[in-house]
């Protein structure tokens, strides 16, 4: 089993920063994928970014490229987001989570574990 745990959501204004980070735990952690995904209310999750563990590749999707960057510590077994500019439409519970196989990095249904999610609120 892997345990992921998320933090540092939090409340900000349109424009500001935030940097998000997911500490992974528990079996030996070499995922093939890591990936964050939001849930706004009343909506599906949807996919954000995701890096992959070994070779370092980043993906995002087009309504955050250019302002959230995707990044991870390998040794500490640690993954970030750090998003700039940010908008109220990025308003949702940010989860992220770990594929162990070789899926599309952008199907969440791909991905074998999550974190509990951390909620970022912008204000306009």
């Amino acid at each position: 089993q892997v345990q992921l745990v998320e933090s540092g959501g939090g409340l900000v204004q349109a424009g500001d920063s935030l940097r998000l980070s997911c500490a992974a735990s528990g079996r030996t952690f070499n995922p093939y994928t890591m990936g964050w995904f939001r849930q706004a209310p009343g909506k599906e999750r949807e996919f954000v970014a995701a890096v992959r563990w070994s070779g370092g590749d980043t993906y995002y999707a087009d309504s955050v490229k250019g302002r959230f960057i995707i990044s991870r510590d390998n040794a500490k077994n640690t993954l970030y987001l750090q998003m700039n500019s940010l908008k109220p439409e990025d308003t949702a519970v940010y989860y992220c989570a770990a594929d162990y196989g070789s899926g599309a990095y952008y199907l969440a249904r791909r991905y074998d574990y999550w974190g509990r999610g951390t909620q970022v609120t912008v204000s306009s």
